[in-house]
């Protein structure tokens, strides 16, 4: 029997991967930080991981390139809410992965408690980062946390990435696509209970 063709996910992740062993990694990389911000649906870590072990000296710079894009990205997904939500809103839903209205409508009410904390914990951990900078932009929520919100999540999350990459070598990959999504997570569940915490003590 003929195996069936790989998906469409799959030709992704592996047409992503193979950025990493030409000389336009670091260009890709950041392409690819800039696209997932807003529709790309392969998450930079995918690249970020292998360019870092090819050259582990640089896992701090590679890092920040990976951080820089993946921000700017996110402010280019913010203007994409606020100013075409109501002409392109329908190819979002109906074309990107993930990308769905009730995903939507429940990042848009987040927003009404703590924009800064809804961004930052998409930011850091596995929730669908672009999902959060369009629904940003249609929400107005001001472009400034946006920004400082990405700083810190996605800053924190691909320096962290980076840094065990260079720290454990290549045996660190399987580590990170086995745990590192569920610390991410336990982490912001923390931070969370903190600020709930401080906001009762007060």
């Amino acid at each position: 029997m003929q195996k069936s063709k790989p998906n469409i996910l799959k030709r992704l992740y592996d047409w992503t991967i193979s950025w990493a062993e030409t000389p336009h990694a670091l260009a890709a990389l950041a392409a690819l930080s800039f696209a997932e911000s807003s529709f790309f649906p392969i998450p930079p870590d995918v690249l970020l991981i292998p360019i870092v072990l090819g050259a582990p000296k640089k896992w701090l710079r590679i890092a920040l390139i990976c951080t820089v894009a993946s921000v700017a990205g996110g402010m280019f997904g913010w203007a994409i809410g606020n100013l075409a939500w109501d002409a392109i809103g329908d190819f979002f839903f109906n074309y990107i992965p993930g990308f769905t209205r009730d995903r939507f409508d429940y990042v848009s009410g987040l927003y009404r408690d703590n924009a800064f904390l809804a961004i930052f914990g998409a930011a850091f951990t596995p929730i669908p980062y672009k999902i959060f900078t369009i629904a940003a932009g249609v929400c107005s929520v001001p472009l400034h946390i946006l920004v400082l919100a990405s700083l810190f999540g996605r800053g924190g999350r691909f320096l962290a990435v980076a840094l065990v990459v260079r720290i454990v070598g290549p045996k660190a990959a399987p580590l990170i696509d086995k745990y590192f999504n569920i610390l991410a997570c336990a982490f912001f569940v923390l931070l969370v209970l903190g600020f709930v915490a401080v906001k009762y003590m007060l």
